[in-house]
């Protein structure tokens, strides 16, 4: 089965590129809604890489489209009180009436990563746990009945509304790679969103994750599988590799060697592309979430008969 194709779009680039307007990112929405795209994500940073806030323009484009899902690439809740952020995406869920998908890791460990979690007067040592307690008290709040919690937050009685038009709020996908995700996924999390393996190496710990899942009573057919993937569509070679280390080396600021060992990148002709994807298929990949290096207008139109 053809997995479906998600779009990620340019807040990042758009910000660094000194154009911040909401206005043209909605349009691409628009865009990829009108070509056949399964999903419009948004990508999460507040200091570390500059960008527009993902669930404030996640509820625009929920504003402007009807079909598409729209998701977190994603999302760091640590950053965030969890009480404050139950409330934000069940309001977010009921604008785009239950297509929300929340994308969510601990962020990676860079110093100017470190550096935005001190600001936000988030202990980095302290991200994980408050992350995974932070989403179970979301959960526990998107079911609309009295909460009562003694943990990081105290809650006594606490009732939110309005809850997500999901019943229980959206699917939660975990990024990472580390191996406490395949515990956790398996476990506690609706998918796997990583970005950094090939279509092998992304088979063999999704099906672990789905033993777990399996061993602890879940449906492991429950479990969705997504990949994160940067691509650069160009029948010469040489310049699309080209492209995505420029793009590489200026979305990240380090050398784009290094990133590309951390991140599953593409750069070629359009049928390597749809042969990738096919694998990414065969390994058990249910949706694919594409990040273009520059050329959005283009690649949106190239890529678009991948959602057929």
């Amino acid at each position: 089965m053809t997995p479906r194709i998600g779009y990620l779009l340019p807040t990042r680039e758009q910000v660094m590129e000194g154009r911040p307007e909401a206005a043209p990112l909605l349009a691409l929405a628009e865009r990829a809604e009108a070509l056949g795209y399964a999903s419009v994500w948004v990508g999460d940073s507040v200091l570390a890489r500059p960008r527009h806030d993902p669930l404030t323009l996640l509820a625009a484009v929920a504003g402007r489209t009807r079909r598409v899902q729209l998701g977190t690439a994603v999302l760091l809740p640590a950053l965030r009180n969890p009480v404050l952020l139950a409330h934000q995406v069940a309001t977010l869920d009921q604008i785009a009436e239950g297509r929300v998908i929340l994308g969510v890791g601990i962020a990676s460990d860079v110093a100017n990563i470190r550096a935005e979690f001190a600001a936000c007067g988030v202990p980095w040592e302290k991200r994980v746990g408050r992350m995974l307690e932070g989403l179970r008290l979301c959960r526990a709040l998107w079911g609309g009945a009295p909460v009562d919690w003694d943990g990081r937050w105290i809650l006594q009685g606490a009732v939110l509304g309005p809850v997500p038009h999901r019943p229980g709020g959206p699917p939660i996908w975990l990024a990472g790679a580390a191996p406490a995700t395949i515990e956790r996924v398996g476990r506690h999390f609706d998918g796997w969103f990583p970005n950094g393996h090939d279509p092998a190496a992304f088979a063999e710990t999704f099906g672990a994750m789905q033993a777990v899942a399996r061993e602890a009573g879940r449906d492991p057919a429950d479990l969705t599988g997504a990949v994160y993937l940067t691509l650069a569509i160009d029948e010469n070679t040489a310049r699309a590799e080209a492209r995505i280390d420029a793009f590489m080396a200026g979305y990240y600021g380090q050398r784009p060697d290094v990133m590309r060992k951390r991140q599953r990148c593409y750069a070629g002709g359009l049928a390597g592309a749809r042969e990738l994807i096919a694998e990414y298929a065969a390994a058990g990949v249910g949706h694919l979430v594409l990040r273009f290096a520059g050329a959005h207008d283009r690649h949106l139109e190239l890529l678009a008969g991948l959602n057929a």
